[in-house]
C-alpha cells in the first residue's frame, strides 16, 4: 500500500502529541474519522490504500502511507456506508492526492474488516505459541491457572458451558478473585478456526502465561496485553459481549462490487 505524493497528514489520522494521557502503550491516541471520537490507537482499525487506490483494512497498521481510523463496530461502519458518511470521511481523510487519482471501496468491506481481524488475532496467537506464551491442555491450563501463571484465559465459542466452567473457576484460584464471579474471555472464534490458527487439533481452551499481578499499569503482562488487544478489537467488531478478564476490560484491482469515491 501506498501513499499519494504530495499528501500531507490531517486532523483526523496525524498522531497526537506525546503527552502523559496520549502517550500510552502504544504511543498514542487516534481519531476515528467516523464518529470524531479519540481511542488509544491499538483498540482502532486502521484502512490504508492499496496503490490501485482501493481502501483496505490494515489491523496490524504495518501498510506504508497514510491511513485513516475506525472503531471497530461493524454496525457502525454498515449504517454509515448506508447513509454516504463512510465516503464523505474517507474523501476528508485521504484528500490531497494527485488529479486523476480515485479512491475505491468494495461494498464487502466490512466482512473484509472482520475477515482481517480474525486472521490478526490468529496470527496474534500463533506468535505467541512460538515464543512459548500459550498454554494449551485443559489439565495443563487447569494446573498453571490454580498457581496463578495464567494471566488470560480464552475459550472457543463453540466450548462445553462445564469445561468453561471448571478452567474459570481454577483462573479465579490463582489470580485470589474467587467468589468474583470473573470468568475467561469466550472467543468469537471456534474449535476448528483455533485449531487452524495454533497448528492443534481440537483446540478448546488456551491460556496466556503471565501471573495475575502482572496485570496492573506499572506491569503488564505483555503478551497478555498483546493478545488481549487483538481478541477485543474482533469481539467489538462483530458485536460480542464485553470481555470478562482484566486485561481485555481495560485495555489488488477494482471488484466488480467496489464503489469508486
Amino acid at each position: 500500500m501506498r501513499t499519494p505524493p504530495n499528501e500531507r497528514l490531517t486532523s483526523d489520522i496525524a498522531e497526537a502529541p506525546s503527552s502523559p494521557k496520549t502517550d500510552k502503550a502504544s504511543g498514542s491516541e487516534r481519531r476515528c474519522i467516523l464518529s470524531g471520537k479519540t481511542h488509544p490507537r491499538e483498540s482502532l482499525v486502521r484502512l490504508a490504500i492499496s496503490p490501485e487506490g482501493v481502501v483496505l483494512p490494515d489491523p496490524g497498521a504495518k501498510a506504508p502511507g497514510r491511513g485513516a481510523w475506525i472503531a471497530p463496530d461493524r454496525a457502525a461502519l454498515e449504517a454509515s456506508m448506508a447513509d454516504g458518511h463512510f465516503r464523505r470521511a474517507l474523501m476528508r481523510a485521504f484528500k490531497g492526492g494527485p488529479e486523476g487519482f480515485q479512491l475505491s471501496y468494495s461494498d464487502e468491506l466490512p466482512q473484509q474488516v472482520e475477515m482481517a481481524l480474525t486472521r490478526h488475532l490468529s496470527d496474534r496467537l500463533g506468535l505467541e505459541l512460538r515464543a512459548g506464551n500459550i498454554v494449551l491442555g485443559s489439565s495443563r491450563i487447569e494446573e498453571q491457572a490454580r498457581s496463578g501463571r495464567i494471566a488470560l484465559l480464552l475459550h472457543a465459542k463453540d466450548s462445553s458451558a462445564d469445561g468453561r466452567k471448571r478452567l474459570d473457576q481454577a483462573w479465579r484460584v490463582g489470580c485470589e478473585i474467587e467468589g468474583s464471579g470473573a470468568r475467561g474471555t469466550v472467543l468469537p472464534l471456534d474449535r476448528n478456526t483455533l485449531s487452524v490458527a495454533l497448528g492443534r487439533e481440537n483446540t478448546v481452551h488456551l491460556g496466556v502465561s503471565g501471573r495475575p499481578d502482572d496485570l496492573g499499569k506499572a506491569k503488564p503482562a505483555h503478551a497478555a496485553t498483546r493478545v488481549a488487544q487483538a481478541v477485543g478489537r474482533l469481539s467489538a467488531y462483530v458485536g460480542g459481549a464485553p470481555a470478562d478478564n482484566e486485561t481485555l476490560s481495560q485495555p489488488t484491482g477494482m471488484a466488480d462490487d467496489e464503489v469508486n469515491i
